[in-house]
């Protein structure tokens, strides 16, 4: 017997039909099936509703004379089978216990690997799902105090309204489409462009995989950007195209991570922090090593306080990665050239592998402050840091003026990586493959944009300039607007796209929070979401000092929305602090 199946008819029980159940009777055998064998084996193609049953290539048989279940037992068992129960019994009816019959889930919260159970990621967590859930009863009609939910909890620009730019559309488009190269509205410039990413792509398509590391023409565009910002060399060879920057943060977290007790690996980061980083050492059972941002200093990065943290650290695990996020995110904060200096010659002098997460490095606002790449400074330095300082700084197309988070396309520029420990990086990042091919395309378009005299460069740079001038008024909208409110603080947002108020909370609103078990400030944004629907991200999710309060809030919405989202949020803040007072 080798086939066996269930067919369901309309207003009958299922039969069940196996091979010739003459013969088997006169041999006394039959196929025995456990109700959860028969649910595990029933599959129901596209084309048919009714299920059928593959046998497996071994079937136990039931004693001689052993009568074979009716077909209207089977269908009865089947079913529960497949809701997870049974009549009189948990371990299945007494007719077959056959491989398997009355065996658990393998994968239960129990045998789950428990570093994915530590992972956190507050920007998408408790909050973000309740607001998914106001959207769907506001979908549905069921009043709310509230005409929208506002998400202002993550920096998606295009979500909050933001244009794309048109060049960068102009050329995926064209390589995603390539009849569209016969479309005279589209500028030559951009044309040119998709031709030569298009002889790139294997098969000139772009959906072809590309090399593991990314196309080698967008890589050696990506080492002439690099070149042209910092003055300094680049080799297509140490750039890594990836999905997104945090899929080449993890990758090079990876490599870092190692040893056990003692010396495992422990990742200094700074506090607050852009959440990808504890979860990522969590997911890796590495150890996380805080350091505290100073508040009172605009979010200011101390070398004093970076040895306190690696002085507590080597007490319990051997450090060896320092985080840093410059423009910060969440707090906004754009490290000074000296602040840069001073953390190379601390990693130079305790041996540490230097991360420099630069996603936001177009976006600076505040008036006398300017992004220095830690690349750029490390090589300005000279000898000894230049030649030993190990460093992977990374960018991504989903910031900036860009704002192109779906294409997830980023890159991460490895400098002075051991030459095996560099081959064994190409060996992890092919395991996946490759990064998307039209996140690569774009990619290429914002390191190589448009120059002065193509057809698309006036666009473009208006485009580009409207972008940042409005993030510019709207980071000083945000400031001054809750700086009025008392009992809110905000340090001014000197870059990224994220305010970082501090709030004072009244002790009845702590008790109210500890009752319900939940963070304070977890308490307040869960608040402010049922009264004003705003979705804020409480800083608890990102770390903060003991006994401070903190959200973290985009600065992305349009101006006008903005504004009313900012006036709205101080006058709860104002309603909530009356309440609890």
């Amino acid at each position: 017997m080798a086939l066996g199946w269930v067919r369901g008819r309309q207003g009958s029980a299922a039969r069940l039909y196996l091979g010739s159940r003459q013969a088997a009777a006169r041999k006394g055998q039959a196929a025995a099936v456990t109700p959860r064998g028969l649910a595990s084996r029933v599959c129901v193609p596209p084309h048919n509703p009714a299920p059928r049953l593959i046998s497996p290539p071994h079937t136990p048989t039931l004693p001689h004379r052993q009568r074979l279940p009716s077909g209207r037992a089977m269908a009865a068992a089947a079913a529960a089978a497949g809701s997870g129960t049974t009549s009189g019994t948990t371990s299945g009816p007494s007719w077959g216990s056959g491989p398997g019959g009355g065996r658990g889930p393998v994968l239960t919260p129990a045998t789950m690997n428990p570093a994915v159970r530590r992972v956190e990621y507050a920007v998408r967590g408790p909050i973000v799902t309740r607001a998914l859930q106001l959207e769907s009863d506001l979908r549905q009609g069921i009043p709310k105090p509230f005409p929208e939910v506002i998400k202002a909890n993550i920096g998606d620009a295009q979500a909050m309204g933001q244009k794309p730019i048109t060049f960068l559309r102009q050329v995926a488009a064209l390589c995603l489409y390539p009849a569209l190269l016969a479309e005279p509205s589209i500028p030559e410039d951009a044309k040119d462009r998709a031709r030569r990413l298009l002889a790139a792509c294997g098969g000139q398509s772009a959906g072809a995989y590309s090399a593991s590391p990314g196309i080698e023409l967008v890589r050696r565009d990506v080492a002439r950007f690099l070149q042209r910002r910092d003055g300094v060399p680049a080799k297509p060879q140490d750039v890594f195209l990836s999905t997104g920057a945090s899929d080449a943060i993890v990758s090079i977290l990876k490599l870092l991570v190692s040893g056990s007790g003692a010396s495992r690996t422990g990742v200094l980061i700074p506090i607050p922090q852009y959440p990808l980083y504890s979860a990522a050492i969590a997911e890796l059972s590495a150890v996380q090593l805080n350091y505290y941002l100073d508040e009172e200093r605009c979010w200011a990065l101390d070398v004093a306080e970076l040895r306190r943290a690696l002085a507590e650290g080597r007490r319990r695990c051997c450090p060896r990665v320092l985080c840093v996020i410059n423009p910060g995110n969440p707090t906004g904060q754009v490290q000074s050239r000296q602040c840069i200096e001073d953390v190379i010659k601390f990693a130079f002098e305790e041996k540490l592998f230097l991360m420099a997460d630069e996603v936001y490095q177009d976006n600076v606002y505040a008036e006398g402050s300017a992004f220095h790449s830690f690349k750029k400074v490390l090589f300005e330095m000279g000898p000894p840091y230049s030649e030993v300082v190990e460093l992977a700084s990374f960018h991504s197309i989903s910031k900036g003026f860009m704002g192109e988070c779906g294409f997830r396309s980023g890159y991460v520029e490895v400098v002075n990586m051991d030459p095996e420990v560099q081959q064994q990086l190409a060996k992890l990042v092919s395991v996946r493959l490759c990064p998307p091919v039209p996140g690569q395309i774009v990619l290429d378009a914002v390191v190589d944009p448009p120059q002065p005299g193509d057809p698309s460069y006036e666009l473009f740079i208006t485009e580009k300039q409207e972008v940042l001038s409005a993030l510019a008024h709207k980071a000083r909208l945000t400031q001054e607007i809750f700086n009025k409110t008392p009992g809110i603080r905000c340090n001014p947002v000197q870059g990224a796209m994220y305010s970082f108020p501090r709030i004072e909370l009244p002790p009845r609103a702590l008790a109210a929070a500890e009752a319900q078990g939940q963070a304070p400030d977890m308490f307040f944004c869960m608040k402010l979401l049922e009264e004003t629907g705003i979705c804020v991200v409480p800083g608890s999710g990102f770390g903060q000092r003991e006994g401070t309060f903190h959200f973290r809030m985009t600065i992305l919405p349009p101006t006008e929305k903005l504004q009313v989202l900012l006036e709205k949020l101080s006058s709860f803040y104002a309603k909530f602090i009356k309440e609890y007072s």
